[in-house]
């Protein structure tokens, strides 16, 4: 299935899920740079009908949808007049992922965004993928799901879009590894016990990226990098002890593959998403955006080191979930999602976050809850699961049953 722009004669239709938020504002950004070279058939959000209102107005949009069914009357009564189609709640959020269109942005953050991505999928569509959950919660699922109905899956995570640019898919057997780069965060240089103690305020103040709330906190921690070896892992042919991270303050050097001959190339750019994003949408073509070009020279030093896991075990927890399965994957991501949503309004520590997902899957291994899901409905019982053993152990944590605020484990 070829979607790309080259030598099209009409526009590209478009489904942006998740418009509102960081990847989607981006994306809407990008469009409305090229309006000859896109058309939006869908714009879906969680619950800001303002900007999904602004958004829709501005792209002409067929149809906006908000998952929040309680402010459906006021996206109608915002979009009155206009010929803009509106609906709400989770069955219309998958209705409009599977909308006849070339394209599906796919950025809604967290679980909610895996049942709109697999039905776009499904669809046979393009899908910009840019909800990692979907792969750590279902990758096995979801690249089947792609290869049975002929969709293309592009990733717009910045390290991923780098391998997609220098992975050689004709020399996949002379690939050595693929190296990830991770900025370190903003506690690159604390130590241990400073970071088991930060604040959600600091936690937040990520050095090179404006990302939300739940990604920056991954990336504090190295989970979101732990992520990203999990969506490397279904996206490339390659096996787990081929997946390595370096950490690299500048973010500059996004990703890097290194080949059996000892060439090892490289994709580097400005820390901003507009160019995965475009890379995508215009794939194979490409298309202007207005980012920093660098300038080397002005740029002067590149430094890399190895992450430290014993300052960082989210890194080394996710490794050990990719090897037990997509199960402990699943529930990786589940218990991440609420034990970094408790940080955030502090009724845990930083430093509680990691024992808090450990314990969710070690109980589910013993309860035998590991296996591989295989449909949708499995992979959502497993993220049940997964969200209400770590709610159990945020509470366990107040209780002091259980504790690392002054530690790691």
């Amino acid at each position: 299935m070829n979607v790309s722009l080259e030598r099209r004669e009409n526009p590209l239709r478009v489904v942006v899920l998740g418009s509102t938020g960081s990847i989607g504002c981006n994306t809407v950004d990008l469009i409305c740079r090229h309006r000859d070279s896109f058309e939006v058939v869908a714009l879906v959000a969680n619950r800001n009908v303002e900007r999904l209102t602004h958004q829709a107005r501005e792209l002409g949009a067929q149809r906006a949808v908000v998952a929040d069914p309680s402010r459906l009357e006021d996206l109608r009564d915002a979009l009155a007049g206009t010929g803009i189609e509106a609906a709400a709640g989770e069955a219309a959020v998958v209705e409009a992922a599977g909308m006849p269109a070339d394209m599906v942005v796919a950025a809604i953050v967290g679980a909610a965004g895996l049942a709109p991505t697999l039905a776009a999928v499904q669809q046979g569509r393009a899908v910009a993928l840019a909800n990692k959950e979907s792969l750590v919660c279902a990758g096995g699922l979801v690249m089947r799901e792609a290869a049975r109905c002929g969709a293309t899956i592009l990733p717009v995570d910045s390290e991923h879009n780098a391998l997609f640019q220098v992975f050689e898919t004709a020399n996949a057997g002379q690939v050595e590894k693929v190296i990830l780069t991770a900025s370190g965060g903003p506690f690159r240089t604390w130590t241990r016990s400073e970071i088991a103690a930060a604040t959600p305020e600091a936690a937040l103040r990520h050095p090179n990226w404006t990302m939300g709330a739940r990604i920056t906190i991954d990336s504090a921690s190295l989970m979101n990098k732990g992520f990203e070896i999990i969506e490397a892992f279904h996206l490339f042919p390659l096996e787990a002890d081929q997946l390595d991270v370096l950490v690299h303050p500048q973010s500059t050097v996004h990703g890097l593959v290194q080949y059996c001959d000892g060439s090892l190339l490289a994709q580097l750019g400005a820390p901003d998403m507009r160019t995965p994003i475009a890379h995508c949408m215009a794939w194979p073509r490409r298309i202007e955006v207005p980012t920093r070009r660098l300038d080397l020279a002005d740029l002067g030093t590149l430094t890399f080191e190895r992450p430290d896991t014993d300052r960082f075990p989210a890194l080394l927890l996710a490794r050990e979930a990719l090897m037990r399965g997509q199960g402990a994957t699943a529930l990786l991501n589940a218990a991440d999602e609420i034990a970094v949503a408790a940080f955030l309004e502090k009724q845990i520590g930083f430093g509680d976050i990691v024992p808090v997902v450990r314990n969710v899957i070690e109980t589910a291994e013993r309860a035998g809850d590991l296996r591989e899901p295989d449909s949708l409905d499995a992979a959502l019982s497993l993220d049940r699961i997964g969200r209400e053993r770590a709610r159990e152990a945020v509470a366990g944590i107040g209780e002091k049953t259980f504790s690392a605020s002054a530690g790691w484990p």
